[in-house]
């Protein structure tokens, strides 16, 4: 049923579609210029309001409006017009991001790793991945800086960063907007905002979200929705503005994410119980309820300002996150207690953030200081009952508790002086101190799961007992010239320096130590060795051109990076006993090696209505286009081997590519959008060792969206069809097995799972603002 209705809702919306182009031959004059103030997208990328036309570096920006219209859903919706960015939700959760730009990233979100694309939200960094797949509400604009970020605020980070900026409060009359979303699957979404000014100077406001969606697919062992949707969070702000001059806000959100586990995609048969492989990508027969999956987060943040004088500006970012995700994750997803992963994670931080701007006649910039103390905290069994049962420990469970504390601080400062009307250089540097310091438990227990899941289980042996602490420290600079010889062209070659910090990896096992020496015995300094990890370092150049002008834009940039002393985190099965079955896992993080990482950007629009619709109907065109070459100059394995030639850039296409055509077309006192989207991807691996089982081949994703507004701003309605091909293709997943073999790596039945996109789906909204 769910099948046909989809396909009902598709048919309607194509012939909608179709039929609206038709009707809106005869074009009735109008005023247009706000649907061409749509074009004019201010960005803070460089801490202070510009163009992006003005902006010298490799950024994309939308607005909260234009998200809304083409029927974004979340945050992993911006990859699908942005060049050389991946991002998915991870794997077997709903909530937790998996982010690479230019190739640059992090997978894996236990304790102790950095990420290597920076989350900001409303300019505070988010330290760790859980919570991030944000949804679209309340959000002003989404900008999206590729390559290192660090002299111009916030945690220094290697490959890029994705700001989400939420909407300022009117200072002037009350605010009360609606909307709601319903569609297939069940979904219905509804978002309601409000604000007030309390007096001419102090104002409040609030939104709150409610996102529920029945699941694309179905377990059945339980019969529960597999991949639903159910998420309500808020935010709620107060801002001062005393003068003109002065301005301080303080915000609070929360969100709540109660959706069910949820459960990956068998690409093999079990081994042991001959389970068949699924005909439905989103069906699942996992078995793992020992926990329920729960996600809550929350964060309060102050931030003041106040221009000195027409050139000194003071800026404070005071910010207190905390969140936590209880997730049931059945590897093996199968009815049995094959390979099966309950986990914890919690993580709070504080950050601090102070910045010192100057904006003169040629001389713009800024001086910074930025301080994080954060926690994280990860626990989680393996429980291997199968393999238990076969060697006689039964319910035998490897459990791990990690706990990291991550303390750092840096300074830095990016002035820009323009030698000429015509040529500007920009200086930058930051410097950087990090501190980590972390506590691995892990332990083999019997007759199942740890007590931290309410299991019954007796602990047997320590594997892992260690603390540790390393510290770093890091200079990163960034040089810019730019020549602007009209008011068309901005022309820019860039250096900058990216830094990710090293630190522990709480899956690793000291009993698992490989004696390094090999002199027989595993001294202390190489148990150090084996759980700590190095920082990354990345090189970039970058030269770029932007025009506009007579309808047309475009950005062009052409990068090469140099990325060194790579962290590659994995987890292999490990026989301790030397019986040939491997009965725990151990995690294996090293600094791999070092690769080269070179690609085109080019995005741009074109204007198509001037001379072929009559007066006020506006066709454009816009493209982004992203094609990478990356490759590994040296990657040292587990056995000292440089197997370089093997491997490949993990979740990175090489080709990135997207079109989209908006008609819009003046109708019944407002104005009709029409908006189709074509993205497409290139191959790409899940893995740095490719694995055609697993990999994810290119495809191509459709989006179309029809939306009305009216000329007054109060009344939407849309409608709005996404991945309308219905293309089945997967985001991640996980390889415990041979990969010539495809015997069992770690249990019994081989874990080969896959974690699928969102398949064709039809929404409509209806939204109203006072």
């Amino acid at each position: 049923m769910k099948k046909f209705k989809t396909l009902t809702g598709t048919a309607l919306l194509l012939s909608t579609v179709a039929a609206s182009a038709l009707v809106a031959a005869p074009a009735v004059a109008q005023d247009n210029g706000a649907s061409e103030g749509r074009d004019v997208i201010t960005v803070t990328a460089r801490r202070r309001e510009e163009t992006l036309q003005d902006v010298p570096l490799s950024v994309t920006a939308m607005t909260g409006e234009d998200l809304e219209r083409m029927g974004a859903l979340d945050i992993v919706a911006i990859a699908d017009t942005t060049p050389n960015i991946t991002l998915e939700v991870s794997r077997g959760t709903n909530s937790t991001l998996s982010a690479f730009i230019r190739g640059v990233g992090q997978q894996d979100p236990v304790a102790g790793f950095e990420a290597g694309v920076g989350i900001y939200v409303d300019d505070v960094y988010l330290n760790r991945p859980q919570g991030a797949v944000l949804d679209i509400y309340d959000v002003d604009r989404i900008e999206v800086l590729r390559g290192p970020q660090g002299t111009l605020y916030g945690r220094n980070t290697i490959g890029g960063a994705v700001k989400y900026v939420t909407r300022r409060i009117d200072a002037d009359e009350p605010t009360l907007s609606a909307r709601l979303g319903f569609g297939s699957y069940g979904q219905l979404d509804t978002v309601l905002s409000g604000s007030a000014p309390l007096s001419d100077t102090f104002r409040v406001g609030g939104t709150l979200g409610r996102f529920t969606r029945d699941g694309y697919g179905e377990n059945l062992n339980t019969g529960e929705e597999n991949y639903d949707k159910n998420v309500f969070g808020y935010r709620v702000s107060a801002e001062w503005e005393p003068t003109d001059s002065f301005f301080v806000r303080l915000a609070y959100d929360s969100v709540a994410d109660t959706s069910n586990a949820r459960g990956g995609h068998r690409l093999t048969p079990g081994a042991l119980s001959g389970a068949p492989v699924l005909d439905n990508v989103h069906d699942t027969r996992a078995g793992l309820n020992v926990v329920e999956q729960d996600v809550e987060g929350d964060g309060l943040a102050l931030t003041a300002e106040w221009e000195i004088n027409e050139n000194w500006t003071v800026r404070n970012i005071l910010a207190d996150r905390n969140d936590t995700s209880v997730t049931p994750i059945d590897f093996d997803n199968l009815p049995s207690g094959d390979l099966d992963v309950p986990a914890i994670y919690e993580n709070e931080q504080f950050s601090e953030e102070f910045q010192l701007l100057y904006s003169g006649e040629r001389l713009n910039g800024l001086v910074g200081y930025y301080y994080l103390d954060a926690n994280a905290t990860t626990v989680f069994d393996v429980l291997l009952e199968n393999l238990g049962a076969a060697i006689s420990l039964p319910g035998l469970n490897a459990q791990t508790f990690g706990d990291v504390d991550t303390k750092t601080w840096s300074v830095f400062a990016n002035f820009t002086y323009d030698l000429t009307d015509e040529f500007s250089l920009t200086l930058g540097g930051r410097y950087t101190e990090d501190e980590r310091t972390s506590t691995v438990l892990r332990r083999t227990y019997i007759n199942g799961f740890s007590e931290f899941f309410g299991g019954a289980g007796i602990p047997i042996a320590t594997t892992s007992d260690f603390t540790g602490t390393n510290s770093w420290d890091d200079f990163s600079p960034t040089a810019s010239l730019a020549w602007q010889p009209n008011a068309e062209n901005n022309f820019y070659v860039t250096y900058s320096q990216g830094f990710k910090g090293g630190g522990f990896d709480p899956r690793a096992q000291t009993t698992g130590t490989p004696d390094f020496d090999q002199n027989g015995t595993i001294e202390a300094d190489e148990v150090f060795q084996f759980m700590s990890f190095d920082p990354e370092t990345v090189d970039s150049i970058e030269i770029g051109w932007k025009y506009q002008g007579n309808g047309y834009r475009h950005s062009l940039a052409v990068f090469n990076m140099d990325y060194t002393d790579i962290q590659v985190p994995g987890s292999v099965g490990i026989d301790t006993d030397n019986d040939g079955v491997n009965d725990t896992f151990t995690g294996v993080t090293t600094n791999a090696g070092a690769a080269t990482i070179r690609g085109i950007e080019y995005e741009g629009s074109l204007d198509l209505g001037q001379d072929v619709f009559a007066q006020g109907d506006i066709m454009t065109l816009g493209w982004a286009i992203g094609l990478l070459d990356g490759e590994y100059d040296q990657f040292i394995n587990a056995f000292g081997v440089d197997v370089s030639n093997d491997v490949v850039i993990q979740n990175t296409p090489d080709t990135t590519a997207s079109a989209t055509l908006t008609y819009i077309t003046p109708l019944h006192g407002g104005d009709l959008s029409v908006i189709n989207t074509i993205s497409h991807r290139g191959d790409s691996s899940q893995f740095e060792f490719p694995f055609p089982l697993l990999d994810q081949g290119a495809y191509t994703l459709w989006n179309a969206s029809m939306v009305w507004e009216g000329e007054d701003g109060h009344w939407q309605f849309g409608l709005h069809g996404r991945n309308l091909t219905d293309e089945e293709y997967r985001v991640s997943g996980y390889d415990f097995v041979n990969n010539t073999t495809l015997a069992p790596e770690l249990g019994l039945e081989g874990t080969l799972i896959g974690y699928y996109g969102p398949p064709r789906t039809v929404t409509a909204t209806i939204a109203w603002r006072y």
